[in-house]
């Protein structure tokens, strides 16, 4: 799917940036891969984003999972590879939560998650980073509460740091985008 320039939106003077496309077609410094603890790839935007990405992808997956992460990414954490085949440089992996199975935190990773790539991004000097709609597909987290969430994490992140020029939201659907735009904090 083609980004449409008519569904775009902006916000904190052009910093956010919220796009109706497929996130694999992002020429960007980082995606970011709404992955699973595994990080071996799966369905939805993993799959996506591994089959995009080529072997380069999961190879690096594989030497992170026999390292620090042997027992597979918590969620709210973040780690970085290649982009492979990708327009992106780099991808970061993180792992959101799955809705009512963290006692009440899943705000809290949720924006862990974007806040730990966006971390991610700037220790690697990249610029800009696009994200999709984490958690919000087969981890059950409602997309309403998730735009909150996760708009509110980047605003708190954009407000301690000058670096990144550019965060894109990737919506797969319009019907996507709407909700997120009912439901977000930025201004």
């Amino acid at each position: 799917m083609q980004t449409s320039k008519a569904l775009d939106k902006t916000f904190l003077d052009g910093r956010v940036c919220l796009v109706v496309g497929d996130i694999t077609t992002q020429n960007v410094g980082v995606i970011v891969n709404a992955a699973n603890s595994s990080l071996l790839g799966g369905g939805g935007v993993d799959g996506a984003i591994h089959r995009a990405g080529g072997p380069a992808i999961l190879k690096e997956c594989r030497e992170i999972r026999r390292g620090q992460y042997s027992q597979g990414l918590p969620s709210g954490e973040a780690v970085i590879t290649t982009a492979g085949n990708l327009p992106a440089r780099f991808v970061v992996h993180t792992v959101g939560p799955i809705y009512g199975r963290h006692d009440g935190r899943e705000a809290e990773l949720l924006a862990a998650c974007y806040k730990n790539s966006l971390r991610l991004a700037i220790q690697n000097s990249l610029h800009s980073i696009a994200f999709p709609a984490i958690s919000t597909g087969v981890y059950g987290y409602p997309p309403a509460e998730a735009a909150a969430a996760a708009s509110q994490a980047i605003i708190e992140f954009l407000a301690t740091d000058n670096l990144i020029d550019q965060v894109r939201l990737i919506f797969f659907k319009p019907s996507d985008m709407d909700i997120f735009l009912g439901h977000h904090k930025f201004r």
